[in-house]
């Protein structure tokens, strides 16, 4: 990601971006926020009305929909592995991830911090699969198993 790739897709001048963001690090903090947050919000990640059966219910949907916008993240988070002043980057994506799990796991009734982020690491997973096997139907298919058994925890 560079102020030209940017500007050019904005279709400003470079200088403008630049000026804007004014570090290469915020404009990628603020791409990957902004990235993130539109993801969180598509996937019904946060369970706003606390119905299990709309919980995740736009997440095969976002991935289908936008799958550059995940890959953009993977790639920050595997680059972070080479490049330290990145991981200040990657360690917010992952926070923003985490607490949205929780939340949105806290208005289904789960309030475990370990086990929303257990919940978390499955759908990141199936995000990953997905992005890369294309497969959409395997994704929902997965999902409605996750809602199964959410269900028998709210049951028991």
């Amino acid at each position: 990601m560079t102020y030209r790739a940017v500007a050019a897709e904005a279709g400003v001048t470079h200088g403008l971006v630049a000026h804007h963001f004014g570090s290469r690090e915020t404009l990628m903090l603020e791409a990957l926020k902004f990235s993130a947050e539109e993801s969180i919000a598509a996937s019904s990640l946060l369970a706003h009305t606390g119905d299990l059966d709309e919980y995740l219910s736009g997440l095969a949907e976002m991935v289908a929909s936008d799958p550059d916008a995940q890959v953009f993240q993977y790639e920050l988070l595997l680059e972070s592995r080479r490049n330290a002043n990145l991981r200040p980057l990657a360690d917010e994506l992952l926070r923003m991830y985490r607490e949205a799990a929780r939340a949105g796991l806290r208005q289904l009734g789960f309030d475990d911090p370990d086990f929303s982020d257990l919940v978390y690491a499955a759908l990141d997973g199936l995000v990953f699969q997905q992005v890369t096997n294309g497969d959409q139907a395997s994704t929902q298919r997965h999902l409605r198993t996750l809602r199964r058994v959410l269900a028998r925890l709210i049951e028991a």
